[in-house]
């Protein structure tokens, strides 16, 4: 299903649904980020995606790194939330959501890089290289949040 992302857009559409979610920004010993390069939008990501009845927001964060890269995360911080109401989500099937994101910081702690149905590729990047990949302005807000090391964002 394909997704395309509207951030303070006035023709873009009206939310009608709000769905907690989760994204972690993995960061490696030598300091790499973990990226997925999208199916949906084909913009390179931080693994994350919607929480799930049970599970608490850091298990949401786990889970979805695991399922989408193949690597185990542990938590260990956030990052920032990021609940914009003009960032949108609009999906193939009518469905338009309204942002409602916690971004954590993760480190790794085994797994082995796959792709999933969800991307493309996976890989480790330097804080430097990511600067020149493609990805939505929202995902590369949460990785200027990162580096900018002032603690925890609200968007």
């Amino acid at each position: 299903m394909g997704r395309r992302d509207d951030e303070d857009d006035p023709d873009a559409p009206q939310a009608n649904s709000l769905v907690p979610a989760a994204s972690a920004v993995v960061v490696d010993e030598a300091g790499r980020v973990l990226l997925q390069r999208r199916t949906d939008n084909g913009m390179w990501a931080l693994p994350g995606g919607k929480m799930e009845l049970g599970e608490s927001i850091g298990q949401c964060a786990v889970r979805e790194t695991l399922e989408e890269t193949g690597i185990t995360v542990e938590i260990t911080g956030i990052v920032g939330t990021y609940t914009n109401p003009g960032h949108v989500f609009a999906y193939d099937d009518g469905e338009v959501r309204q942002e409602f994101s916690i971004c954590l910081l993760a480190r790794p702690t085994g797994g082995s890089l796959r792709a999933s149905d969800e991307s493309f590729e996976v890989a480790w990047f330097t804080p430097a290289e990511v600067d020149d990949l493609p990805m939505v302005p929202s995902i590369r807000k949460r990785i200027d949040d990162w580096r900018s090391g002032h603690g925890p964002a609200v968007r």
